[in-house]
């Protein structure tokens, strides 16, 4: 018989890898740019922040303070329940981008015009979230605590449908919020340690810091 070298037809292989792509692009959901930006400072940590059930709070280096959570039901109920205490009325299009937005650094009177602008305009607002009691409500105060209300209730709701899928022994620690704060380097001391005192109003005690990652130095002998 005859012989000749085999040969493969890569065209349904290369088809499918463009139909991945495509597939990829459309249904990813791009994430929203922070509307400020933070150099932290360095330590020798390996701990990563987490992804799920996250409530972080940052301070830029002027000493704005920034507000984020984690969590698709968590920020649902959270907004409704900041809109109804401060009886802020949004859009349906203005819910929906706050849904998919990252952090928010607004008062709550500025709220619904903070939501009709694009990141950019965000990025040039020189607002924050209030944190001084003495010159009104301490809305800081209010959105940790009802993120935290929150997030407790979506989380114990993740980990009884996850538990119901495995017969693996789950951490329910791991399904429970994270709190992390994160602030610029040239941020003044002061100002962190007013949200610091915020979590401790609040009897939240397991707060992280968020840093940058730094070589551990060497030991010589």
């Amino acid at each position: 018989m005859p012989k000749s070298a085999p040969s493969i037809d890569m065209t349904p292989m290369v088809d499918l890898a463009f139909l991945l792509v495509t597939f990829f692009m459309l249904s990813a959901n791009f994430r929203e740019n922070e509307p400020v930006t933070v150099a932290t400072p360095s330590s020798i940590s390996d701990k990563e922040v987490p992804q799920k059930h996250l409530i972080m709070v940052t301070v830029s280096k002027d000493g704005l303070v920034y507000f984020n959570a984690t969590g698709q039901q968590t920020r649902e109920v959270l907004l409704n329940n900041m809109c109804a205490k401060y009886k802020v009325a949004l859009t349906k299009e203005q819910q929906e981008e706050f849904l998919k937005m990252s952090s928010v650094g607004t008062p709550m009177k500025g709220l619904s015009k903070y939501l009709s602008m694009n990141s950019q305009e965000r990025s040039k607002l020189k607002w924050g979230i209030p944190t001084d009691s003495t010159q009104g409500p301490n809305e800081l105060r209010d959105w940790i605590n009802f993120a935290h209300a929150a997030s407790l209730k979506e989380g114990q709701a993740d980990y009884e449908d996850a538990s119901s899928k495995t017969t693996d022994k789950l951490e329910v620690n791991d399904y429970k919020p994270k709190f992390v704060l994160k602030v610029d380097g040239k941020a003044e001391y002061a100002r962190a340690k007013v949200v610091i005192e915020v979590f401790r109003d609040l009897n939240i005690n397991n707060l992280n810091f968020v840093t940058s990652l730094e070589q551990k130095p060497t030991i010589k002998a």
